[in-house]
């Protein structure tokens, strides 16, 4: 009996014993390096259960950490970046759209929608790391400002996860860099109208976004050790030439330095989000 191709050992040799492990069952942590059934690791909110890192998730994983059960409702889900810029690089503008596009499933590096949750109507936005780092393109901005608007008009709190390691886009150039005055403006009618916003960072939530939007909350939670803020620590050291302090631009750092008002784990961001929205409700 022939067990095995040619491959120039003996065909008719019995398996050494090492067995193929299939690609992704386990998923080592990059925090304490343990090795974590993956399975496991997504049933506990892709938070680490040795060490309490929490992994980067895509946009419809929070998504679903947050809404009730079938609520969701994507809104402006058919809106797409175009190259005004014709932006050239080593991989055009629109090729690393259609790349991330492929790898992802999204359209562009947001979805935002109307939901419950805790039975309490919400419209809730997210921000996904993972097409072209979460920038800020004008598509991002778009559905950002049109959410807002559309929670205006229905009168219900505003929820947006953050998660953009690359700020504003700039294979668009100006007409990024113009989405952080456009969202800003919306959040500002929404507090004319006295309507919460709740703005939730993660891991990384860097440049134009967390200029703008992002630390606009009436309330800014953050997952704990996520990086946080404008410029990348690299960056500021260098131009500084001063070493920073242990630990800086994470959550826990902010938090001690009164830039946002609490460290939140995953597991409890929906339960939390709930208690300070019936707070809202109730004044």
């Amino acid at each position: 009996m022939v067990l095995f191709k040619k491959t120039g050992v003996d065909s008719e040799k019995r398996p050494s014993g090492k067995k193929n492990v299939p690609a992704g069952l386990w998923t080592k942590c990059p925090e304490c390096e343990g090795v974590i059934f993956t399975k496991t690791l997504r049933e506990n909110c892709s938070v680490c259960l040795k060490c309490g890192y929490h992994f980067i998730i895509g946009a419809w994983e929070h998504v679903e950490l947050l809404a009730d059960k079938g609520t969701f409702k994507e809104s402006y889900k058919g809106l797409r970046s175009l190259d005004p810029l014709k932006f050239k690089g080593p991989k055009t503008y629109s090729d690393k759209i259609k790349q991330d596009s492929k790898r992802t499933g999204l359209k562009s590096a947001c979805v935002v929608g109307e939901c419950s949750l805790d039975g309490k109507k919400v419209v809730l936005g997210a921000t996904d790391a993972r097409f072209i780092m979460g920038s800020m393109g004008s598509v991002v901005g778009e559905k950002i400002s049109r959410a807002i608007e559309d929670a205006i008009k229905k009168k219900v709190p505003v929820i947006i996860v953050s998660g953009s390691g690359g700020g504003a886009r700039m294979y668009e150039g100006l007409l990024s860099l113009m989405q952080m005055a456009k969202t800003s403006a919306s959040l500002s009618k929404l507090h004319k109208a006295r309507l919460p916003f709740v703005s939730i960072l993660t891991d990384p939530t860097m440049g134009g976004v967390m200029a703008s939007f992002a630390a606009l909350g009436d309330i800014n939670l953050a997952e704990p050790g996520a990086l946080l803020g404008f410029a990348g620590p690299r960056v500021i050291e260098q131009t500084i030439r001063q070493k920073l302090p242990e630990g800086f631009q994470t959550s826990e750092f902010l938090l001690d330095h009164g830039m946002i008002d609490k460290v939140v784990p995953r597991s409890e961001m929906k339960a939390v989000i709930s208690r300070l929205l019936t707070y809202f409700s109730s004044n």
